[in-house]
């Protein structure tokens, strides 16, 4: 048996995504059982054959085995023309249906419809992509306009999330993204995103002096996590499509 078909076999039978480590270690752990099993029958006096050769080598799966398991599956399906591909995010690797075949898997879905992001939603997510943790205020002076309703959209739509508190005076809150982003935009980091090493190195211009605890920001957030009504949107160019 193959430990590229077993990795298969894992990641079709779960519904999450599964890291390196942890399909070696479901793959150790069968082994293990396995002898245990050989070892409780060979004491109960029963006849307990060796293990195979081949789930005898599996005790010493690695990650790295795994890595190597899941490229040459890649490669096969690649070859064959497949309809899917395995693909790492965040929380590990998790099949998913090629792109190409995107429009036909749709149309099981008919009452959803592809959702596009305004240009200054996307402008508010991409200052805090590349940036985060980063407050509000911050956001701000990089676009020079309130961001109150774009923050709030963009946490109605799961896609950033409230990541702490900055020790700067009014412990404004800080924003960062969510793993929906990744999946959304098909990365596995930050590190991932386009020129994401020189973008994190620009300085970003000066916000303005902190302000006190009672800053409208924490209203912002308390409206996200207590309430379900999104705040007004205080863009000049709000008329655009949405988030």
């Amino acid at each position: 048996m193959q430990l590229s078909a077993i990795v298969e076999s894992l990641l079709i039978a779960s519904q999450n995504p599964l890291a390196s480590e942890e399909l070696a270690r479901l793959v150790r752990a069968r082994v293990a059982e396995a002898e245990d099993i050989r070892v409780r029958e060979a004491e109960e006096g029963k006849e307990a054959p060796l293990l195979p050769d081949w789930l005898v080598a599996l005790a010493a799966t690695s990650s790295e085995n795994i890595t190597a398991a899941i490229l040459e599956l890649n490669t096969t399906y690649q070859e064959s023309q497949r309809a899917f591909t395995i693909l790492e995010r965040p929380n590990g690797w998790k099949l998913y249906t090629r792109l190409e075949y995107g429009d036909f898997v749709r149309q099981l879905f008919p009452g959803r419809k592809p959702e596009r992001m305004s240009g200054p939603a996307m402008e508010t997510l991409a200052i805090i992509a590349y940036r985060q943790p980063i407050t509000k205020a911050a956001i701000e002076a990089v676009r020079g306009v309130a961001c109150d309703g774009m923050i709030q959209k963009l946490l109605d739509r799961d896609l950033i999330r409230i990541g702490g508190r900055a020790e700067l005076p009014g412990r404004p809150l800080l924003y960062e993204t969510t793993d929906l982003f990744f999946e959304h935009f098909g990365i596995r980091s930050i590190d991932d995103l386009p020129n994401a090493t020189e973008l994190r190195k620009v300085k970003l211009p000066e916000p303005p002096e902190a302000k006190s605890a009672t800053d409208p920001e924490q209203q912002l957030a308390f409206s996200a996590m207590e309430t379900p009504a999104a705040a007004a949107d205080s863009e000049s160019d709000s008329s655009s499509t949405e988030v």
